[in-house]
């Protein structure tokens, strides 16, 4: 070979070595003018976004980024994504709000800030009504900003007055915390903030004000393979998030795929803090816009024109979101329309949901996902959220598991206009409404519901159902309710009332499973115990009845640990008739004719319990424990 090829052969090798990842470093100390290395890093997180390419990661450093991080390109696979993070043992701030140090004394307690207009660049949010489909404002306006002090968001009132002479709002779950309110109005040259600070020198402490709609999120869908680790990130001006609209949280995907966002603090978003929902093209706020037509026709549109813009595995969803802390949002702690499809949300501890309750709607919880196929909800803490969980239609091969939830106002879980087949197993329902089930086709072992159940079909909407693991339709139909699968589950009683069926109002309520006596569809039980005049199924071949016996359940949280109390004997309910739950023994659903089965299409089989521990194989412990053990009559759950 003469030398001219040789040196071709050189030349053709280094173009097919890949480039090497690279790292970028960004400082509070920085420039946006460096190269981004660790001795010269940049000023912005933005900045480093501009330029990373798949592969790359970004390190973050300690301090407070005031701005909103809107990646322009996604990674290229799972392996050769863009990773966003925190550097490793820094507390590293994302932030949508700024500090205000011009507060005047106004009258009393209260002062007033006066921002021109200039301030908010392109985007006021205190012009900025909260608005949507299934939004409910209780007879006034609300705005997208907020006003925090020292960290804790104040109250928005609808006058002057209010500030001035405050009372406690009588919904608010802190009503002491309701009086420290603000109230805004804006002109052709200023917005003027109003506040109550109870005595305090708003200019002497750090008061905060929303001036972005995200800390997260992407200007266009396909921003895909992002990881977002370890950050702080509080204080968005978030629109509430419809399934009909463009979801935008105080991070959010946009309509992509394979992002994981894992072990950050989210927190202080006006409506919601996570979303893995939908995009604007396909529909925003359809239904307000056209109120001749009811929603859910409305929501069957925007799922036909999904699938047209390829609503599928291969391009939207398979999101991981695990490890999170996330709190205080009045919307929902994670939100998702369609785009959460095969997607991972585990160890999350999500809390203060829904707590100043100044408006309200059909989109709110801990976790509200529309379109949940095959999507795994496991070892989640959801607390104080008023709806824990809320599945609502197309909860298909959908896997809830061994989550924790108690203390919601609302109830634990609420499946809605689902067809099945979805699984619920090993959870702890510990608030005084344990599952609203307006659905079918769902198969529930292992868990232990502390409450009451409602029960309800829906025969006003169709909705629909898929084929197994897929986003392709398979029909359309209306939910008649029943067609469940109860197996070794543990239901505690209450006070029992008198059953009260309204001639209009099919839906039945109490303890155990005898609501769902007067279904359409017949259920499957088997091997449940039943304490404190909770009631069995009327088919249900040899129920374990502990009538006399109350468990009385209570939660104790010490530091980061929660200790579950129960007062059962496990010798007693080890009587009961429980056998191992399988596909086998499940069956398959009247509606979709679908099996209950892994995502892969494997066979199931629940053998492990709420701790991951082995079930026995002959005859597995009902509830979530196999092997149930206490510390001071005390079992850490958390």
């Amino acid at each position: 070979m003469n030398r001219l090829g040789s040196w071709h052969i050189c030349w053709l090798s280094l173009l097919l070595v890949p480039a090497r990842a690279a790292e970028y470093h960004v400082a509070v100390n920085g420039n946006d003018n460096n190269e981004g290395s660790a001795q010269r890093p940049f000023r912005t997180i933005s900045e480093a976004a501009r330029i990373a390419q798949p592969g790359d990661m970004i390190t973050v450093h300690a301090g407070t980024y005031r701005e909103r991080v809107t990646p322009p390109r996604g990674g290229a696979s799972d392996s050769k994504r863009i990773t966003y993070r925190a550097a490793p043992g820094d507390l590293v701030w994302i932030k949508g709000s700024e500090v205000t140090r011009d507060w005047e004394p106004h009258r009393g307690d209260v002062w007033v800030l006066t921002l021109p207009r200039s301030f908010f660049k392109d985007y006021n949010p205190y012009t900025d009504p909260i608005e949507g489909d299934w939004f409910n404002g209780q007879g006034r306006p609300h705005h997208t900003g907020e006003v925090y002090l020292n960290g804790k968001a104040l109250f928005e009132t609808t006058s002057l007055e209010r500030v001035l002479n405050p009372e406690p709002f009588p919904d608010a779950r802190d009503r002491d915390a309701s009086t420290w309110t603000w109230f805004t109005r804006s002109d052709e040259s200023a917005t003027y903030i109003y506040a109550n600070f109870h005595g305090k020198n708003p200019n002497q402490e750090t008061v905060e004000v929303n001036v972005r709609n995200s800390c997260f999120y992407p200007d266009l869908p396909g921003r895909d393979y992002i990881t977002v680790r370890g950050f702080h990130m509080s204080h968005a001006a978030t629109q509430w998030a419809a399934p009909t609209a463009e979801q935008i949280g105080l991070i959010g995907t946009h309509w992509s795929k394979g992002w994981v966002i894992e072990d950050n603090e989210i927190s202080d978003s006006k409506c919601s803090c996570v979303t893995l929902g939908k995009e604007r093209a396909t529909g925003h706020n359809v239904w307000s816009r056209n109120p001749a037509k009811d929603g859910a026709t409305h929501y069957n549109e925007v799922i036909f024109r999904a699938l047209e813009a390829r609503w599928s595995r291969e391009n939207v969803g398979s999101h991981v979101v695990r490890d999170n802390t996330i709190f205080n949002c009045e919307q929902a702690g994670i939100a998702g329309s369609l785009g959460a499809i095969f997607s991972r949300i585990t160890g999350n501890h999500i809390f203060n949901i829904w707590t100043k309750r100044q408006f309200s709607g059909a989109e709110m919880g801990g976790i509200k996902l529309h379109g949940a196929i095959d999507v795994l909800i496991e070892k989640n803490r959801i607390h104080n959220a008023g709806r824990g969980l809320w599945m609502d239609w197309m909860a298909q091969g959908t896997r809830i598991s061994s989550n924790l939830l108690y203390d919601n106002t609302t109830d634990d879980l609420f499946v809605e206009v689902n067809h099945g087949p979805f699984i619920v197993d090993n959870n702890l329902f510990l608030s005084p409404l344990s599952l609203r089930d307006w659905s079918e086709g769902g198969a529930y072992a292992h868990n232990l519901f502390a409450g009451s159940i409602v029960s309800r079909p829906e025969l006003s909407r169709w909705t629909p159902y898929h084929r197994p693991h897929s986003t392709a339709l398979a029909g359309v139909t209306l939910t008649n309710g029943g067609d469940n699968r109860f197996f070794n589950n543990l239901f505690i009683g209450g006070a029992s009332k008198p059953a009260f069926r309204h001639p209009e109002d099919p839906a039945l309520s109490g303890f155990g499973l005898w609501v769902y006596n007067a279904r359409a569809f017949p259920s499957k039980a088997g091997g449940n115990v039943y304490l404190n005049n909770a009631r069995p199924y009327i088919d249900e071949a040899g129920p374990l009845q502990l009538l006399d016996a109350d468990a009385a359940p209570q939660i104790v949280e010490e530091a980061t640990s929660v200790f579950l109390r129960l007062a059962i004997d496990p010798a007693t309910i080890a009587n009961a008739s429980a056998q191992t739950v399988t596909t086998a023994r499940l069956g398959k659903t009247q509606v979709s004719e679908l099996g209950y089965e892994n995502y892969d299409g494997t066979p199931l089989a629940i053998d492990r319990d709420y701790f991951g521990k082995p079930r026995g194989s002959e005859k597995p412990h009902p509830g979530p424990f196999e092997l149930p053990s206490s510390r001071d009559g005390k079992i850490r759950v958390w």
